[in-house]
């Protein structure tokens, strides 16, 4: 299990197909990737996640910044964890300059979870 799919558990109720699991159904799928015949509600990302960072006793950035993001979720936000998600999203940039990457990781999270059936505001996918 990759870490995006580590983040989609975290964020959507184990009630909700992904893409991912979707694709994994013996029904046929239309030309948008959705299996015909499955209308999934979206979820509500933000309000989801502001409710975590309420809990948490830390004040997260979840919005902006992916080590935050991760933190929040409680996923391994090390420089090591954040090159191995960059790997799996196809990062095509240096990973040496983690202030891009990370700029890049965040939006391209939040572009997957909306993909995945996430209600996210557009400017966090921008």
């Amino acid at each position: 299990m990759g870490i995006l799919s580590n983040i989609f558990s975290k964020i959507f109720p184990s009630s909700h197909p992904t893409q991912n699991d979707a694709a994994n159904t013996t029904a046929p799928a239309s030309d948008t990737g959705v299996v015909a015949g499955q209308v999934t509600p979206l979820v509500d990302v933000e309000s989801i996640l502001n409710d975590m960072a309420e809990k948490n006793p830390q004040k997260l950035n979840w919005q902006t910044s992916i080590v935050d993001l991760m933190k929040l979720l409680d996923l391994d936000s090390s420089l090591a964890a954040r090159k191995e998600l960059a790997t799996e999203l196809l990062y095509q940039g240096d990973m040496n300059d983690s202030a891009a990457m990370n700029v890049w990781l965040h939006k391209k999270v939040m572009t997957k979870v909306a993909e995945n059936g996430g209600k996210v505001p557009d400017e966090l996918k921008h």
